[in-house]
């Protein structure tokens, strides 16, 4: 026990995590795991169980012993799997044996990428709103947050005019998540080349989150790191848990120049050391078709798209249709109502659970994120409790 004397443990806690936040999306949950009978539009995760192949797959690797360390950097044999895919894919070439980590994650290949290139002040320009970590990590890594704000009535895009108004002279990474949690916007090539001439004009590192690029609903998707002059100045992030429903085995990788992926492999080994075994066998077979297991899952999260978005559009909340991921972000700025208390409300009078806008940035207020990561049954009920709802306020 502490004497009187004593500082209090508080006092011994890192400024910097003292003034980080908790996560938005956490606390709400806190309140809706407490709960019962809630149809639950919130967390981020595919309510598809991992194809069964591969979770075959993952229990025989188990009984013939794949319990053991793999190399810092991961399985060769994931690794060139990888390699593979992602030149099919992406259209970027990476060498197998130096250009590529394997992560416990993408949320690890992230902090890798920042921990190893950020000095304390060195500025980082992203995009909000924005997966509710990115600010955090980068507080973390003792960078300094630059915030450009994309809004509904550009379909949350970014564009080079909104990255030139943010960048300084200090400014030494570009952080891009398209498509995007929590907006599912999408960015066409056009816009990438701008962007991707502002980066090398400016001579920017540049960090792209992919992991929700397979379930890009239209069009097709494009890499910045597949553009000219950009593998070299690219951290490419991707990884399982979205497309395959791979959330539990934690897996990820980062592609890069060999000098980038040798800096995060240096903090990778002292912290993670390798990601589990078995997830990287487990990869190595969801890599053997993925087409088939990602196609199944992406016509589904279409399907849902196009009936939450005409719902939003009969309960009268105006709502970006999403390009890509499994995510929407209905406007309700104009019923009066915080975004917090919209939630709130919304949860305790219809047991329907979606996120306050603002868990993903200050300018996310006056929207909810909802995710359709759940059975159509689900969601043609969570629009029938939302639209009485949306009807109540409208009529208060």
């Amino acid at each position: 026990m502490p004497t009187n004397d004593s500082r209090s443990l508080h006092s011994f806690i890192a400024r910097h995590v003292v003034d980080i936040p908790r996560s938005g999306i956490r606390d709400f949950f806190d309140i809706v795991s407490t709960m019962k009978d809630v149809i639950s539009l919130g967390i981020g995760e595919p309510d598809f169980d991992t194809p069964w192949h591969v979770r075959e797959f993952t229990v025989f690797a188990l009984e013939h012993g794949a319990t053991h360390y793999t190399s810092n950097m991961g399985l060769l044999e994931l690794r060139r799997a990888i390699a593979l895919y992602v030149e099919k894919t992406f259209r970027a070439s990476y060498d197998p044996e130096k250009e590529i980590l394997i992560t416990v994650g993408v949320s690890e290949a992230l902090d890798l990428a920042l921990r190893a290139l950020l000095n304390p002040g060195d500025e980082v320009l992203y995009h909000e709103p924005c997966y509710v970590s990115y600010r955090a990590d980068v507080v973390l890594a003792h960078g300094r947050p630059l915030t450009v704000e994309t809004r509904r009535d550009n379909d949350f895009r970014l564009t080079r005019a909104m990255l030139e108004r943010q960048a300084t002279p200090r400014t030494k990474l570009l952080l891009l998540n398209f498509p995007n949690n929590p907006t599912g916007a999408t960015l066409r090539k056009e816009d990438l080349e701008e962007i991707a001439a502002f980066a090398r004009e400016r001579d920017l590192l540049v960090i792209t989150d992919e992991i929700y690029a397979e379930l890009t609903h239209d069009g097709e998707h494009t890499s910045i790191a597949s553009l000219p002059g950009m593998k070299e100045r690219t951290i490419f992030l991707h990884g399982f848990s979205k497309a395959w429903a791979m959330t539990g085995f934690r897996l990820g990788y980062a592609c890069a120049p060999p000098e980038l992926t040798e800096a995060m492999m240096k903090v990778h080994q002292y912290t993670m050391l390798c990601a589990p075994t078995m997830s990287q066998k487990a990869a190595i077979e969801a890599l053997t078709k993925p087409e088939t297991d990602v196609k199944v899952m992406a016509d589904e999260y279409r399907r849902r798209r196009n009936l939450l978005v005409r719902g939003f559009e009969d309960i009268g909340l105006p709502c970006s249709r999403p390009g890509g991921a499994f995510y929407a972000f209905p406007s309700i700025g104009h019923l009066g109502i915080s975004s917090r208390d919209f939630a709130l409300k919304l949860l305790e009078e219809e047991k329907v659970a979606v996120v306050p806008g603002t868990a993903f940035g200050a300018c996310g207020e006056g929207f909810v994120r909802c995710a359709y990561a759940t059975s159509m049954d689900n969601l043609q009920e969570a629009m029938k409790r939302m639209g009485r709802f949306v009807k109540r306020l409208k009529n208060s």
